[in-house]
């Protein structure tokens, strides 16, 4: 018997695929800016979301970012050089809801209740640029009242600067209620639906209330001198961004806004500062009356303390909301020329 004996030479060398080094790793991307959720905010429409991130920077101190757009749809300026001083008033309501929502621990269920805005605005650094205004808003929240682990009320101050410059301060109080609370609070008016106004505004020129758009007026004129009835379009896309079973406040801050224009018109005025209360809620089944008085030449703080300074042809005016003869919102907001 003969044995074949095969040399280990002579078995041929298997050919062997190099092994890839491995991936690198991916590059991370750059931190993109979008708006906070909609939902933080209460808007329905993201167009209508002006903040656009959030850091907690201590105890109850927060840094925000917001932007404007070059134009908007509604908060709007006669004069179009400026950014209305009313979207810094929206601004500061959105704060305080995304703070209470996303920083504050309250559910995205519950409702608030704003007692009180403040508003001063520095003109000079409202102005209109080549591109949307970037904004860096120094939040912090004050007084905060709980009902056992469940925030019940706060305070909130901020100060809205722009490169560095202060834009507008201002603030406000709100209280969170729980969908239970509110439903006990506004019966039987949950349920109640957005009615057509009793009347359009008759006037063919807008123009003494400081809007162009028909859509945009709020007022119809009274028989009585420095009166007029409340009566906001529903379907408005931005005052009624959301169905409520009440007046918005921004509406009534809007109608505010729109009685003291006639004061100063045909001369173009800044809205420095507003100080605004809401009583108690604005209901749509029953006429609000939108009523002026004392006007004078007299600057006053946001906060409603009193008088700092008197300027040529500066003009505080206070403002009143009635329904059935009982006052829901009053409102002061001082006026100056526009240069």
């Amino acid at each position: 018997m003969t044995l074949l004996t095969v040399h280990p030479d002579n078995h041929p060398t298997p050919h062997t695929t190099p092994t890839p080094p491995p991936p690198a790793p991916p590059t991370p991307m750059p931190r993109l800016t979008t708006t906070v959720p909609r939902e933080y905010v209460h808007r329905k429409s993201l167009a209508e979301v002006f903040l656009t991130g959030s850091e907690k920077t201590g105890d109850n101190h927060y840094t925000l970012t917001a932007q404007w757009p070059r134009t908007h749809t509604f908060y709007t300026t006669p004069h179009a050089t400026h950014h209305d001083p009313l979207q810094a008033a929206e601004t500061i309501r959105q704060t305080g809801l995304y703070l209470a929502h996303a920083e504050l621990g309250v559910p995205l269920d519950h409702h608030f209740l704003m007692w009180n805005i403040h508003l001063t605005t520095h003109p000079q650094h409202l102005t209109i640029g080549p591109t949307p205004t970037d904004l860096t808003l120094t939040t912090t929240c004050t007084t905060l009242r709980y009902k056992g682990k469940r925030l019940a009320d706060f305070t909130m101050h901020i100060n809205i600067t722009r490169n560095g410059h202060t834009t507008a301060t201002g603030g406000g109080q709100f209280t969170c209620l729980t969908p239970t609370t509110y439903h006990r609070l506004r019966q039987p008016h949950t349920h109640q639906p957005t009615p057509t106004p009793p009347t359009t505004p008759t006037t063919t020129d807008p123009t003494p209330y400081g809007r162009h758009l028909p859509l945009d007026l709020v007022l119809t004129p009274t028989p009585t001198p420095h009166t007029w009835q409340l009566t906001p379009n529903p379907h408005h896309p931005i005052l009624f961004d959301h169905t409520t079973d009440h007046i918005p406040g921004m509406v009534l801050l809007e109608a505010a806004r729109q009685a003291t224009h006639t004061h100063t018109h045909p001369t173009p005025t800044h809205l420095t500062t507003l100080h605004a209360t809401f009583h108690r809620y604005t209901e749509h089944h029953t006429p609000t009356y939108i009523t002026t008085t004392g006007d004078t030449d007299t600057e006053t703080n946001s906060d409603g303390t009193g008088p700092t300074t008197t300027a040529p042809g500066t003009h505080t005016t206070h403002v009143t909301a009635t329904q059935n003869n009982t006052t829901t919102f009053t409102a002061q907001l001082t006026t100056t020329p526009h240069t």
